[in-house]
Parts: C-alpha cells; sequence; structure tokens
C-alpha cells in the first residue's frame, strides 16, 4: 500500500484554513444557452400569464437564469426554497398529471409563480434539441452553493462522513448521474474546479433527477488546495484509480473520507494523485475491466456508505 500518513487528530471545531468563493453565477441575472448553461444578460422575463393561460410563443430563452425540466428536477427544483424561479410552463397532459402536486409546490410560494399552459412545440423552441422534458420546463437560477469551508462546518461530528471530488469530469449526464447516486446513498457534497467541469445545466439536473436540490455541488479554484484542506480537517483522501494498490471494498478507512475520481479516459491527474493518501481500485475482471465513472461512483458509495446500513 506504501507509504500512509499518520491518522489524523481527532476532530476539533473545523479551522478556515482557505476561504473558497461560492460556486455558480447566483445573485446575477443571466440567460441560458440552448444547451441550458448560463450566459450572461440582464432582462427579466415578464410577468408570467395567469393559470390556464396559453403561453405566447416561446421565447428563446430564460432571462433569469436557466431551463429545468423534465418531472423529477422541476418538481424538486420547485419544492427547494432556495431555487429561485420565474416561469413555469407545462403542457395539458403533464399538468392534468400533476395538477395536486403542482398545486401545492406553487401555493407555496405565495404567488410569485404562476403555471403556463404550453404547447409541447413551445417547449421544444426553448429546451436544446432532443431534450426529454416529459411536459414541463421551469426558468430559474442557478443555486447559491456553499463554500467548502461552510460544508465542512455544518458536518455532524459523529458518523461516517463522505465528500467526493471529481477531477475533470465534464459530461452533465455523468455528473448528474453521479449527484444520484450521491443523494441515494447520503454523500455530504460533490466538489469540482471551475475549470474543465461540468456547470449547473438543465441537462445536468434532468440527469441528476432531482439530486442537484438535495446534494451541494460546490466548485473550487484549484482542487489540489481543496484536498489539502480536507486533510486539515481529518479527511483521508482516496483516489480511485485501476491501478490501486489495494481493493476498496477490503480497505478499512476511517469515518471521514474524501473520494476522489478522474475523467475516462485520462483518470486523475498527476497533481491530484499526490495529494491522495491512497489509491484504491474496485475489484473489476478483464477484458472490460474500466466502468464509466458515475458506476464507478456509485459502487464506491456504496461500499463506503450504503454497505454499513444494509
Amino acid at each position: 500500500m506504501g507509504a500512509m500518513r499518520k491518522p489524523p487528530k481527532p476532530r476539533q471545531k473545523p479551522v478556515r484554513t482557505q476561504k473558497f468563493d461560492r460556486g455558480g453565477p447566483a445573485g446575477r441575472n443571466t440567460g441560458p444557452k440552448r444547451d441550458g448553461s448560463c450566459v450572461s444578460g440582464s432582462q427579466r422575463s415578464d410577468a408570467p400569464g395567469k393559470g390556464g393561460q396559453k403561453s405566447p410563443k416561446a421565447r428563446r430563452g430564460a432571462e433569469s437564469g436557466l431551463w429545468l425540466y423534465g418531472q423529477h428536477a422541476v418538481l424538486e427544483a420547485l419544492g427547494n426554497p432556495k431555487r429561485r424561479c420565474s416561469r413555469l410552463l407545462a403542457t395539458a397532459e403533464a399538468r392534468e398529471k400533476l395538477e395536486n402536486r403542482l398545486s401545492s409546490l406553487i401555493g407555496r410560494r405565495a404567488g410569485r409563480l404562476h403555471l403556463q399552459t404550453a404547447e409541447r412545440d413551445d417547449l421544444a423552441e426553448l429546451l436544446p434539441p432532443g431534450a426529454v422534458h416529459q411536459g414541463l420546463a421551469l426558468a430559474a437560477e442557478p443555486l447559491a452553493q456553499p463554500s467548502l469551508a461552510d460544508l465542512l462546518d455544518g458536518l455532524p461530528d459523529k458518523g461516517r462522513q463522505v465528500v467526493c471530488a471529481l477531477d475533470h469530469v465534464t459530461d452533465p449526464q455523468n455528473v448528474g448521474a453521479i449527484l444520484r447516486s450521491a443523494a441515494a446513498f447520503g454523500v455530504a457534497g460533490l466538489l469540482t474546479t471551475r475549470r474543465n467541469a461540468a456547470p449547473e445545466s438543465g441537462a445536468l439536473a434532468k440527469a441528476a433527477s432531482g439530486a442537484l436540490e438535495r446534494v451541494p455541488y460546490l466548485q473550487v479554484g484549484n482542487l489540489a488546495q481543496a484536498l489539502e484542506s480536507l486533510k486539515n480537517q481529518g479527511f483521508w483522501v482516496m483516489g480511485l484509480a485501476s491501478e490501486g494498490s489495494d481493493s476498496l471494498p477490503i480497505s478499512n478507512p476511517g469515518d471521514r473520507l474524501a473520494l476522489v475520481l478522474g475523467a475516462e479516459g485520462d483518470g486523475l491527474r498527476r497533481l491530484t494523485r499526490e495529494r491522495c493518501d491512497l489509491l484504491l481500485r474496485l475489484p473489476t475482471r478483464p477484458p472490460l475491466d474500466q466502468l464509466n465513472v458515475s458506476n464507478a461512483a456509485a459502487i464506491a458509495f456504496y461500499e463506503l456508505l450504503g454497505r454499513r446500513f444494509s
């Protein structure tokens, strides 16, 4: 297994050794590209129509941020009081199917959001080509994410805590699937870099199936420095790599863990590897011994968190 650093001292009140900026462009007025990600802008959307009124021929963007779509992503966003929303569109079929749920969620927003009925062609114009919207689209602002220091401050002192770090994983489908698994197994947060990473977008939220509203997804300027900060707070940093010296299931890590996953193909970068206390592997078999990063994440989360409660 190689040289190992001494076990971390018992955790004391976290010390803010480094300040990381809050992720995402929250607090700014933005407008989306066709892929659902954000671009700069200053216009606000017009006041939404009354319930039951069909929308005009749909505009190309959500002036207040990005378009979320798909039933799970939209319903979870509506139920998140931290998510600022400006327009909600639904086809007549989706509105009838989800009438009670939508009415309840909209009611919690104290009249600040109204439901507009739209044609499927209207939604197709607003969303990326091929988007599976299931009859729902929501114009919303990106979530304000915590800093790394704030995330660590909020963790319990007892019990296993797992944070996942992504090293240049850029595919929104993969990141969304990782968020979904993180929510299912109780991962405390997902770290990514500001560059060469998947930003919050409609595609990512759809793949996350509502988990984006439940798992912090924060950005850091320098991943290597963030991993050092995690070590300073008593975390073991474990990189997942096919050449790892030991198998993850037989490892015996502590209760405060940072799992680092690299991009498919390139894997973990050199500086990221150097910051890991351990390199571990999953017990796969040749000839197909490489897993998609989101599949590897789900298996690792189960080994670190789910198995303890099964």
